[in-house]
């Protein structure tokens, strides 16, 4: 490494983790730079298990990894240092989005001051303050979203893991989301996302790991990802109140090649997913109700596997 380079936040070397018989991560070496990277693979691709060893909370069942330069496993000096957004809810019945970012602070050993600004800072950053005393229940998906952030944000970490942040959000919160994780690389904290879908991570770094099968496929810019993938045709399905209408407008479009409606959901198939998702987009800011929910239902990345475990074996 260069005496100039920056110390990576995550290294693994050689680690691996199963449980039982099933393999999670298999002999992964692999070192990830300050910045906002996205880690990208199919579900079982071994993503959740790898952020779960990053944040010390599963030992290796070989090899090692060092966050912050130093293990994490039962490590305060690092576990200080960074903030976890998990994929599921864990909310506490009726507790308002300020409260239960300030009761973690309190677990952390604030003092209640300090606990409190923490959290009015946190709320503040992700845009929830004229809602953080309203009752969780009462959030929107993105609004729950905001706040697991808002949380991980409130120690003021170095780095940030978001597992899967964009699940189940509407196009708008999608939107929203993408530019709060660009704003977080932005004020210089480093942040580690999670996803299936390549588009996702486009959409806020250009820095990519790729994993398969517990295994590093691919690391580097998107560019050289996207060139794998884009041989393979996506699917793409949408939740619409108006799927005649929106099968009808997208039949059409260059790339698209097959377009399928059963009740409420539009299936499309097309080689040219960008101009796509680009399309629903703006159809959903317009008419909402024509898009209600976009999903990649496809496997375009274990093809992507496939492909280059049949060009290793020539």
């Amino acid at each position: 490494m260069n005496e100039h380079s920056p110390k990576p936040v995550i290294e693994a070397r050689c680690l691996s983790k199963w449980f039982g018989e099933v393999v999670a991560l298999n002999n992964l070496t692999v070192s990830i730079e300050p910045g906002v990277t996205g880690v990208l693979g199919p579900n079982g691709a071994g993503k959740s298990t790898f952020i779960k060893l990053a944040l010390g909370l599963y030992a290796p069942s070989r090899g090692e990894i060092r966050v912050l330069g130093e293990p994490p496993r039962n490590n305060y000096r690092v576990l200080s240092r960074i903030g976890w957004c998990p994929e599921v809810d864990h909310f506490y019945d009726h507790i308002s989005g300020f409260e239960f970012v300030y009761w973690l602070c309190r677990y952390w050993g604030m003092s209640p001051r300090a606990a409190e600004t923490a959290a009015e800072r946190a709320c503040e950053m992700v845009r929830i303050t004229d809602r953080m005393d309203d009752p969780v229940d009462e959030y929107s998906k993105g609004m729950r979203q905001r706040i697991k952030i808002a949380q991980a944000l409130a120690l003021s970490p170095e780095l940030i893991f978001l597992d899967e942040p964009m699940n189940g959000l509407d196009p708008r919160s999608r939107e929203e989301m993408y530019a709060l994780i660009r704003e977080l690389g932005n004020r210089g904290i480093s942040v580690l996302v999670s996803s299936h879908i390549l588009y996702e991570i486009e959409r806020i770094t250009d820095n990519v790991v790729l994993l398969i099968g517990g295994a590093l496929i691919a690391q580097g810019r998107v560019r050289e990802i996207r060139e794998l993938i884009d041989r393979y045709p996506h699917t793409i399905q949408v939740l619409s109140d108006q799927p005649a209408l929106l099968a009808k407008r997208f039949a059409g479009e260059p790339g698209v090649f097959a377009v399928e409606t059963k009740g409420s959901a539009v299936t499309i198939r097309t080689l040219t997913p960008d101009s796509c998702y680009d399309a629903l987009n703006a159809l959903a800011a317009e008419s909402p109700d024509w898009v209600r929910s976009i999903e990649c239902v496809d496997n375009n990345l274990q093809a992507v596997f496939d492909y280059l475990t049949r060009k290793n074996a020539l």
